[in-house]
């Protein structure tokens, strides 16, 4: 289709499966993610550069770069964030709450703060927003998380309300468990955790969540997808999980 598409965190996971998405329908790629060094291997046609979506410097230089390579931004895809440990409130020490809210909440301001004005200027534009079912239930050691994915919400539906009227697209797309790096991070590259959330259950694929937002995109002009929850059939909220098959 020849949009121009800007991807955050786009380097392992969901944010690499929606490259491939998006560049199997033909569109142009702006890739970013703090491990440069792995976009290159996610669509060999796309422009990558490193991102930090916490650092304003390295947004700015970021989108200044993509927008030189491929013009103006049609859909902007705010995949980056994480989940740090599984600490209870009151064990908590701080320092991995706060590298979520600067990632998940504040970095995604960061960048979308910045793509937005070039959007209602042109009269053009779709914001898309990973979130998660986190956002929705909390769980017990996810307090933090929770509050990050959640916080999302109300962005984006300020977002929609900010830019009524102007032709911008606002979709938040929030899976449940998926199957991806993100429990490899949780846990601090404890690959054997990791392997555990996902044991005897069938998790969604990251390709699944890129269905969605390309499926989103893809709505006529006049069709907004405020909010897609997608969840495994084995999954019936963030700790209630089947396992063990049918």
């Amino acid at each position: 289709m020849n949009r121009h598409v800007v991807i955050t965190g786009a380097s392992s996971g969901i944010g690499a499966a929606c490259a491939h998405a998006f560049a199997k329908a033909g569109d142009r790629l702006s890739l970013g993610a703090r491990r440069e060094e792995r976009l290159a291997g996610v669509v060999a046609t796309a422009f990558h550069h490193p991102l930090d979506v916490t650092a304003a410097r390295s947004v700015e230089r970021f989108l200044a770069a993509a927008i030189e390579r491929h013009g103006p931004i049609d859909i902007l895809v705010n995949n980056a964030g994480l989940a740090r440990g599984v600490e209870k409130i009151a064990e908590g020490t701080g320092e991995a709450w706060r590298e979520m809210i600067e990632t998940n909440v504040l970095g995604l301001l960061e960048v979308t703060r910045r793509v937005l004005p070039h959007m209602v200027q042109n009269k053009n534009g779709h914001v898309v927003v990973i979130g998660s079912i986190a956002g929705h239930k909390a769980y017990v050691g996810g307090g933090v998380y929770c509050a990050s994915k959640r916080a999302l919400q109300p962005i984006c539906e300020a977002i929609r309300m900010e830019t009524l009227g102007t032709g911008i697209r606002v979709t938040s797309v929030d899976p449940g468990l998926c199957e991806t790096e993100f429990s490899v991070v949780r846990f601090r590259g404890d690959e054997e955790r990791a392997t555990k959330v996902y044991q005897d259950t069938r998790a969604l694929r990251a390709e699944d969540v890129a269905d969605c937002v390309l499926f989103a995109v893809d709505r006529p002009a006049h069709v907004n997808l405020d909010t897609i929850v997608v969840m495994p059939t084995d999954q019936a909220s963030p700790q209630m999980v089947h396992r063990g098959g049918r």
